[in-house]
C-alpha cells in the first residue's frame, strides 16, 4: 500500500495472536474441488500450512529430490498462489481497501476463504460471491433489487461484492477496534451471535475453524512471506482442472445495533 497506518499494526498483531496454532490442512478432490479445514477430518486432508509459520512450497508434498521447484508445488498451492482471479481482481480489492481503510492482504484473505475466488459461489444458505455475502446484508447496506436483476444477482457482481463485503468489515472493525478475532468471528455468525456469547466468539465450529482459516491465509499471503514470494500472479489459465472452494454456508447477520448509516454506498454499481 503507499500509505501506512498505525491500525495495520494492531490488525496483524490481532492476526497473528489467533493464529499461533491454527495449522491448515487441505486436498483437491477428483472434480478439482480445493477443501480446507483447521483440522485433518479425514485421511485425505494433508498438512498444507502449520500455525503461522510461512508457507513453503518445497514442503507440501512428499516428493524428494525433486530439482525443480515448479514441480514441487501441490495443486493447493497452484490455487491459493497462482488462480488467475487475484490479478484480476487486484485492482478492486486496493480500491475498497483504501476506501474504507483497510488492509487489502485481509480483504484477499476473506475472499479465499469465502468463495475460493469464485464470483458466482453462492453458499447452502444463499450468501453469494467472492465476499459470500448474504442478500439481507446488503440490502442493509443499500443494495436494492429492479426490475432487471435481483439483490443476489447483483452481488455476482465483482466490483459490487468487494466493495460491500469490504464495507461491511469496516463496519465490523468500527465495532471492535483491535480486536480482529471479534471482526472475522461477525463477519461469519454475525454481530449479534458475537454480542450475544458477551462479545466473543461463539462456540459454532464452524465459525471457530472460520476464524483460524482467515487468519493462516492473512498470514500467507503477507507481502514478506515466502508465500507470496513465490505466488505467480498472471491473468493466464491454468493447464489443470479449475479448482473450487467448499464453503460452508455462513449464518447471515443478526445486528442488534443500526450500523448501516456508517459508510455510505455512491455509486455502488
Amino acid at each position: 500500500m503507499n500509505i501506512v497506518r498505525t491500525s495495520l499494526l494492531a490488525l496483524s498483531l490481532s492476526l497473528l495472536s489467533v493464529a499461533a496454532h491454527a495449522d491448515v490442512y487441505g486436498y483437491i478432490d477428483a472434480n478439482g474441488e480445493a477443501h480446507f479445514a483447521t483440522e485433518k477430518l479425514d485421511k485425505r486432508y494433508q498438512l498444507f500450512a502449520r500455525g503461522d509459520q510461512a508457507l513453503n512450497a518445497s514442503r507440501l508434498t512428499p516428493l524428494t529430490n525433486v530439482e525443480n521447484a515448479a514441480e514441487k508445488e501441490t495443486p493447493l498451492f497452484r490455487y491459493l498462489s497462482q488462480h488467475p482471479n487475484l490479478k484480476k481482481y487486484e485492482k478492486l480489492l486496493n480500491d475498497a481497501a483504501n476506501e474504507f481503510n483497510l488492509d487489502p492482504t485481509l480483504l484477499k484473505a476473506v475472499m479465499a476463504a469465502e468463495s475460493g475466488f469464485n464470483p458466482n459461489a453462492v453458499s447452502p444458505k444463499g450468501a453469494v460471491g467472492l465476499m459470500q455475502l448474504m442478500p439481507a446484508t446488503a440490502e442493509r447496506f443499500g443494495l436494492q433489487a429492479d426490475r432487471k436483476k435481483s439483490i443476489a444477482q447483483k452481488l455476482t457482481d465483482p466490483k459490487t461484492n468487494i466493495r460491500l463485503g469490504a464495507r461491511y468489515l469496516r463496519v465490523l472493525r468500527d465495532l471492535y477496534p483491535n480486536q480482529q478475532h471479534l471482526v472475522l468471528a461477525s463477519y461469519n455468525a454475525g454481530e449479534g451471535a458475537v454480542q450475544k456469547y458477551n462479545n466473543a466468539i461463539p462456540p459454532f465450529p464452524e465459525t471457530r475453524n472460520y476464524v483460524k482459516l482467515v487468519t493462516q491465509f492473512y498470514n500467507l499471503y503477507q507481502p514478506t512471506s515466502r508465500f507470496a514470494d513465490n505466488a505467480v500472479f498472471s491473468n493466464r489459465r491454468s493447464d489443470s482442472k479449475r479448482i473450487h472452494m467448499i464453503i460452508p454456508g455462513r449464518r447471515d447477520s443478526n445486528p442488534s445495533a443500526d450500523t448501516s448509516s456508517a459508510y455510505p454506498i455512491t455509486s455502488i454499481e
